[in-house]
């Protein structure tokens, strides 16, 4: 599992959202100048997460972006599972690819459903809420 360029600019992006949570929304442009990401790669980004209802989008004056839930109810696996191709660790366990026709036989399958299930169920433990501490004030961060 390799995350994209894409997947790690989403975390920042709902990280950036959870320190400036409230009912207003944050424009783009702010957005983009703290990230350091270009607003056309944002708004490819910002479109997958509004159409996957993690976020809510506004247009004109006054607009921009928002959370629809609370920092604490997005994890970074579900995040990560929008943008990323996949998280799986080989291709065969890959939700899209076609049944592997060694799977009978194969010695390390075992192993390789064991390291999936170790990595969602780790980033699934992990919340956006989780990685807002800087850990200047004692408090252990998770990443």
């Amino acid at each position: 599992m390799l995350v994209s360029t894409k997947g790690r600019y989403a975390l920042r992006v709902m990280i950036d959202l959870a320190e400036h949570h409230s009912d207003r929304f944050v424009p783009l442009k702010g957005i983009a100048e703290r990230q350091q990401i270009s607003e056309k790669y944002l708004e490819s980004i910002l479109k997958i997460l509004v159409r996957n209802r993690l976020l809510v989008g506004l247009r004109g004056k006054g607009g921009g972006y928002r959370l629809t839930k609370a920092p604490k109810e997005y994890t970074v696996g579900s995040v990560l599972r929008l943008t990323e191709a996949s998280l799986a660790p080989v291709a065969c366990l890959d939700l899209n690819s076609s049944p592997c026709p060694r799977a009978d036989d194969c010695r390390t399958l075992r192993m390789w459903k064991g390291l999936d299930k170790v990595i969602n169920e780790y980033l699934d433990e992990i919340t956006i809420a989780d990685l807002l501490c800087d850990g200047s004030d004692g408090r252990s961060c998770m990443i």
